[in-house]
């Protein structure tokens, strides 16, 4: 489903901290729909010449922008101006001091198009907006899954319900790692092969234990324990115990699973009673950095057992029809 934002929204979002002050009826910005991220000059548009014009994006009037708009005001040739404020563009943000002339304020005030000014630069102001717009425009998808920070590695613990996820993250949030998201995780795709994990409720300290109810982790353990987002670098997949499946043994074969296109590196893991899956955990957080810098430890078993069987194989060799 495609995503868009009002004009509104975003500018009670970030009106303070781009000191965005409105130069149109601050109604206008209600019904008016931003579709794409980013920040267009309209420079060319403004020319005349409107193929490829970003009109879904903010757009954007510096000092040279707002310059030509008062020379073509000033020699009535705006049949240019007035066909881009035909497009249902989200909104004008100024950026200079300059002062832009009456006559396109009135132009977009009838064509009901918000006008903001700023006094930021135009580094902060790009900043902030595309910062802003980059994460509400991210790919996204809701899983029921657990979320923790064990070692600064982003584990999501997934299986089927009441298999136990919250009781390992419980378990390890009391050995001193972090509980990001408990129950329904938010999943942000924020690079090609990045993907951000967060609260699916927005921010909240609780779990549910079944058997004892809700619990504050923030209250009980501190702010230590929890955090706000982390970036997923590690599936846990828990799975019932099941003698006939033939589980990794050695670790040399990779598993992964995809989410919003992103291939993440997964780890089946069988449980049973008195399988202690919370140490588990925190030494595939830590095998996972050993595998980051390049060292792979199941590999290297296979290589050593490779040599051995190689060398037993020229003794062998060595020795044949040697009786002495």
């Amino acid at each position: 489903m495609k995503k868009s934002l009002t004009v509104n929204i975003f500018f009670k979002e970030v009106q303070n901290e781009l000191k965005l002050k409105p130069m149109t009826d601050i109604s206008f910005s209600e019904s008016r729909m931003i579709e794409r991220p980013g920040l267009n000059k309209p420079g060319l548009a403004l020319t005349g010449y409107f193929k490829d014009f970003s009109w879904a994006c903010l757009q954007l009037l510096s000092e040279t922008e707002i310059s030509f708009i008062n020379d073509q005001f000033s020699d009535k040739n705006t049949k240019d101006i007035k066909k881009l404020c035909d497009f249902p563009v989200p909104a004008f943000i100024i950026i200079s001091r300059k002062k832009i002339d009456q006559k396109f304020l009135d132009l977009c005030s009838e064509k009901k198009i918000p006008v903001f000014r700023s006094t930021k630069t135009f580094n902060e102001l790009f900043e902030t907006v595309n910062n802003y717009l980059d994460d509400y425009f991210a790919p996204s998808t809701q899983i029921h899954g657990t979320l923790v920070d064990v070692y600064g590695t982003g584990l999501l613990i997934m299986g089927r319900s009441s298999i136990g996820k919250s009781e390992i993250a419980l378990d390890l949030v009391e050995r001193g790692h972090r509980l990001v998201a408990d129950d329904v995780v938010t999943l942000q795709k924020k690079d090609d092969n990045v993907l951000m994990g967060k609260s699916g409720g927005g921010y909240t300290p609780f779990m549910e234990i079944r058997g004892l109810g809700i619990l504050n982790v923030k209250e009980i353990f501190g702010t230590r324990a929890i955090r706000m987002q982390k970036r997923v670098e590690l599936v846990i997949q828990l799975e019932d115990w099941k003698k006939e499946v033939e589980y990794e043994r050695l670790g040399i074969e990779d598993d992964s699973i995809k989410i919003l296109d992103v291939d993440l590196p997964r780890i089946k893991l069988p449980i049973f009673p008195g399988k202690n899956i919370t140490v588990i955990a925190e030494t595939i957080a830590l095998n996972l950095h050993l595998k980051v810098y390049g060292y792979n430890a199941g590999k290297e078993f296979n290589k050593l057992l490779l040599k051995k069987m190689k060398n037993q194989q020229r003794l062998t060799q060595y020795l044949k029809k040697d009786y002495e």
